[in-house]
């Protein structure tokens, strides 16, 4: 059985992981034979964000790991604690969080910051030359990692897709229900809610991905 090590980035799709996305990926995981643990850096999140009204709430503060927490029913550990010997794979589902706390892309584009334990884990994964998936605007973080024109997707967005070629990496456009591999660097890539309309469109695209990078040698 393989396992995979998934980084969430808090709870909820504007200021940390999208719940769709997260809960989907683990179910498709068991669904296709993979056990997982979850992670999440220690640290508070960039601002919290009111979901009914899509306005950032002044004056309070959340913490991404207990947040994510929420999402996984406590089964989570700190991504510091992360060793890429023990696991087969590592999976990256997006929410803004991805690109909120995770990294500042959301906030600062090509010029943004990046989460250093995230990076480590992840740039871990690249070079042991283990698969690795990354849905939504996550890929903002593979294209840092891996770039060197490594095939990566977020969508269609031609402003993002631009911005990410910055690091390095060669954007494709890609449905919603489709998913972009590259074969060399071992990584898979789907837009999930970049462009989904709904949980089904999304639920296609995610389930793909996990096949995908389970399918990796």
């Amino acid at each position: 059985m393989k396992k995979a090590a998934v980084i969430l980035s808090g709870c909820g799709v504007f200021d940390g992981a999208e719940i769709h996305e997260a809960v989907l990926t683990l179910l498709s995981l068991e669904k296709h034979g993979a056990s997982y643990q979850c992670f999440a850096p220690d640290m508070e999140q960039l601002h919290v964000v009111n979901h009914l009204t899509g306005e950032v709430v002044e004056g309070e503060s959340r913490n991404v790991l207990t947040e994510a927490a929420r999402i996984v029913r406590g089964n989570i550990k700190p991504v510091s604690e992360c060793n890429v010997d023990d696991f087969d794979l590592l999976v990256l589902p997006g929410g803004f969080g991805a690109a909120k706390n995770l990294c500042t892309f959301a906030i600062d584009g090509p010029d943004c910051a990046f989460n250093s334990e995230v990076l480590t884990v992840c740039k871990g994964f690249a070079k042991a030359g283990k698969p690795a998936a990354y849905a939504c605007i996550a890929p903002a973080l593979a294209a840092k990692v891996y770039g060197n024109d490594t095939n990566l997707t977020i969508g269609n967005d031609a402003g993002t897709a631009t911005a990410l070629e910055t690091f390095g990496a060669k954007h494709q456009n890609c449905a919603v229900d489709s998913v972009i591999i590259d074969q060399e660097a071992k990584l898979v890539t789907t837009p999930a809610y970049m462009l989904g309309q709904n949980i089904l469109e999304v639920s296609i695209g995610l389930d793909k991905m996990v096949q995908s990078v389970l399918a990796l040698k």
